[in-house]
């Protein structure tokens, strides 16, 4: 099992950690981001299943693609509030980060609701690690801040995001529509609520420095006894 590292911020969301058998999810930092621009260099996309409309679209390699992305989650961890939140974790596999797992919470106080979004890097993706990060982020909120429901959506040909929803228990949940290359595309809407997760728990998962984070999410912590 990876090993945990000492937290080093003084901002907590930064700290946390979740730990798999095969993966890490490690607080965004700029340390880990600067590690991954090459992986979001390559990552250039040339045929469908074509991605979401945005600063890390893929469509293109150029320095402004990057700069965009590394702008985008910079502004993400500084936009944290209890009305909204969205944590950002690099996934580590073997030492090496290999793509991101994003965390969000929408008035998450009243609802009790996170939503999903990942990417991984073309090298490593068909051997099952999208599952298993999926798995690390949903033990996060379910477990670690209590969520109610989890929900996730991919567009309608991208057949490994919707197999791995279905393969965790969640049911659709409808449709939406984004774009992608400036073309409106449909898109499956999936939702797992905390008693479907229950029935397939994992018990090899270990969650680090969540403790310290609720606060800033605006969580108030479990009851102790």
């Amino acid at each position: 099992m990876p090993m945990a590292a000492s937290p080093l911020s003084a901002y907590p969301p930064l700290n946390v950690q979740v730990h798999t058998p095969r993966l890490s999810l490690l607080g965004a930092t700029d340390e880990l981001l600067e590690r991954l621009v090459p992986t979001v260099r390559k990552g250039v996309v040339g045929q469908p299943p074509w991605p979401f409309d945005d600063p890390i679209s893929l469509y293109a390699d150029s320095p402004e693609r990057e700069w965009g992305w590394l702008q985008g989650v910079w502004r993400g961890r500084g936009r944290v509030s209890a009305n909204f939140w969205r944590l950002y974790f690099v996934v580590v596999v073997n030492g090496e980060p290999v793509g991101m797992q994003d965390l969000i919470g929408t008035d998450f106080a009243a609802f009790g609701t996170v939503h999903t979004f990942s990417w991984l890097s073309p090298d490593v993706r068909g051997g099952g690690l999208g599952k298993e990060m999926r798995q690390a982020v949903l033990h996060l909120a379910f477990d670690g801040l209590g969520a109610r429901e989890a929900s996730s959506d991919a567009f309608f040909d991208n057949h490994a995001s919707n197999r791995v929803s279905q393969a965790l228990g969640y049911v659709p949940n409808g449709v939406a529509w984004d774009t992608r290359r400036g073309e409106p595309a449909e898109i499956k809407q999936w939702r797992l609520t905390r008693q479907q997760w229950i029935k397939r728990r994992r018990d090899d998962i270990n969650l680090v420095a969540v403790g310290e984070c609720l606060p800033v999410l605006g969580i108030d912590p479990p009851p102790t006894d």
